[in-house]
């Protein structure tokens, strides 16, 4: 199985040469519409839709765990739909969240302001100031998410196998070269330990989030996923009660079938007075 990712500055058909490339090698195309539909089978849509591509605000950030939850789940959501494969994700972080994995062609499509500025006017029909705006907000809110979300700057080209500067390319030229790209024998495919890693992190996310919600995830509480639905839980809590509500809301989340659960109840002082 194969992964192709997409990032794109707005007023580069970055879009437009993803959903052509997926159909070209018949992948699956997974853009904002397949997220929002496979996050509301999960569950999560409200979290997906609430990052939505964008940096939280200050106050959210620093004091509530709403944005790590959000996240989490946003992430648990990626790894579940690559695990079926052969898949062109179009933004949403998709780049990092898979740059670990060898069968991952990432892409970023750019352009100069100019152009993009030109673009934008023709396909939303608005004027000059309100293209350059969009531009703006557009290039703000994937900036800040992906440094939110990975503390990684998204226009980094170390992050990329292909830069394609679209001002230049026809849109047919640009698929070309990414399905050049792709078919290189440098990409290889993902094995049968590859599905089993996604599924392993997709669980992770969730149980991370389901004990954040529950405000329960704590500094000495750690959670090791030993296969795609088993989950190990180590470390220590303050008491038998805390141990098994800890227990409960791992428990309910989906896809956990065994829980090895080796948290200690700790019983002295961690003052060091």
């Amino acid at each position: 199985m194969y992964f192709i990712t997409f990032s794109e500055m707005l007023g580069t058909h970055g879009e437009k040469i993803a959903r052509q490339t997926a159909s070209a090698l018949n992948y699956t195309y997974f853009g904002e519409e397949e997220l929002h539909k496979a996050a509301k089978e999960m569950g999560f849509f409200s979290d997906v839709k609430e990052l939505d591509e964008r940096s939280p605000n200050f106050l959210e950030k620093f004091f509530s765990e709403r944005p790590r939850i959000h996240l989490d789940r946003l992430q648990s959501v990626i790894y579940e739909v690559a695990q079926k494969g052969n898949t062109v994700f179009f933004g949403r972080g998709s780049q990092l969240m898979l740059s670990s994995f060898g069968c991952a062609l990432h892409v970023l499509v750019t352009g100069s302001f100019e152009k993009r500025i030109q673009r934008v006017m023709e396909e939303h029909g608005v004027g000059r100031e309100v293209a350059e705006k969009m531009i703006e907000k557009s290039d703000h809110d994937r900036g800040g998410f992906i440094r939110f979300a990975f503390n990684e700057d998204w226009l980094n080209p170390k992050l990329y196998d292909l830069v394609l500067n679209t001002d230049k390319l026809s849109l047919q030229s640009g698929v070309d070269l990414v399905l050049s790209s792709a078919k290189s024998d440098e990409i290889k495919a993902c094995g049968i330990d590859s599905v089993a890693q996604l599924g392993k992190l997709s669980l992770h996310r969730k149980v991370e989030s389901g004990l954040l919600e529950a405000g329960l995830a704590s500094s000495h509480v750690f959670v090791s996923v030993e296969d795609p639905d088993t989950v190990r839980l180590f470390g220590f809590t303050y008491s038998p009660e805390e141990k098994n509500e800890v227990d409960s809301v791992v428990k309910r989340v989906r896809n956990v079938k065994k829980i090895i659960n080796d948290l200690q109840v700790f019983r002295g002082n961690l003052s060091g007075a």
